[in-house]
């Protein structure tokens, strides 16, 4: 089957979201959830869970969204510009979640479908998605474990897709006004459709469940560990470098924003509290100064 199933793709994601949900919720324990299902006025709507104020999770949120109109937004056909002007629908879970405890890390996730149409033509489909990681402190066996586990969702899909989404998710989220990665990586990829619907869909289905697996022993790891003042700080500081990525650069939430998606939902991911500090620089040899030395490159894990 080479033609989009949308329905089967939408099913897939709806339940994904409960999957993260419920795991996230049961490794917090006492996180409060808000729901918030709602339309969208030129077509399609999406159901918000934002999650706040846990003994673990200081914010985040778990989307899901369907959206569809009479044009495809300028961020959507940039690589492939002979779309422009097309019909589009575009669905997908995307999810960032911002700890308290600055031992565990940031996580970002997104899996989304794409389909252009044009009448008297074919529909054109795609997949799009992944994973990264944004540590503050660095833990060499949680990244490693963090890209094994994606390693081993493309792994039966083809040898050549780990290394090639790795290096597409370090390419992807780098600042270049700041010259640094936004963390340690892990997948990207956008415009698959190169295995046939039910191929890709199924690689889209390993990486969308190989998530919670790379991201959940990382916080029940780390999330009992002491902390300070300081090193609450450094994890404000750091967010800021998350802040610029998603309001300058990132695809989705250009999507978002100019498809007139809902802002609510959009900038959901975006943390609590962060803050800027003018020409700050880590102590020489400070666990601040590793993360940089030793982290925020590029660099094989697996």
């Amino acid at each position: 089957m080479n033609s989009a199933d949308i329905e089967a793709v939408k099913s897939y994601l709806l339940a994904l979201q409960d999957n993260i949900c419920t795991a996230l919720q049961e490794e917090d324990g006492a996180i409060t959830v808000v729901e918030d299902e709602w339309a969208r006025q030129d077509g399609g709507g999406g159901r918000t869970r934002v999650m706040s104020e846990g003994a673990v999770i200081e914010k985040g949120g778990v989307n899901f969204s369907h959206v569809y109109g009479d044009n495809l937004p300028p961020s959507a056909s940039v690589n492939r510009p002979e779309l422009a002007g097309r019909s589009f629908q575009a669905m997908g879970v995307s999810l960032v979640i911002h700890p308290r405890n600055p031992f565990v890390p940031t996580s970002h996730a997104n899996v989304r479908l794409f389909v252009a149409e044009k009448a008297g033509q074919p529909p054109v489909w795609w997949f799009g998605g992944g994973y990264d990681l944004t540590p503050y402190y660095g833990f060499e066996e949680d990244c490693v474990h963090w890209h094994q586990t994606a390693k081993n969702a493309c792994q039966p899909f083809g040898e050549d897709l780990y290394p090639k989404f790795k290096k597409w998710c370090d390419d992807y989220f780098y600042l270049p006004h700041r010259q640094e990665p936004r963390g340690i990586g892990g997948l990207f990829f956008d415009d698959f459709n190169e295995l046939g619907f039910s191929r890709s869909f199924a690689l889209l289905q390993s990486i969308g469940d190989s998530y919670i697996n790379a991201y959940r022993p990382l916080v029940a790891r780390r999330k009992g560990l002491p902390y300070n003042d300081l090193q609450r700080e450094f994890q404000a500081y750091r967010r800021g470098r998350y802040v610029e990525f998603n309001l300058v650069y990132d695809r989705g939430t250009i999507f978002g924003l100019q498809s007139g998606g809902r802002t609510e939902s959009i900038l959901m991911s975006l943390p609590p509290l962060v803050r800027w500090q003018y020409n700050w620089q880590p102590a020489a040899d400070s666990d601040e100064a590793k993360l940089y030395r030793d982290f925020l490159t590029s660099r094989d894990w697996v």
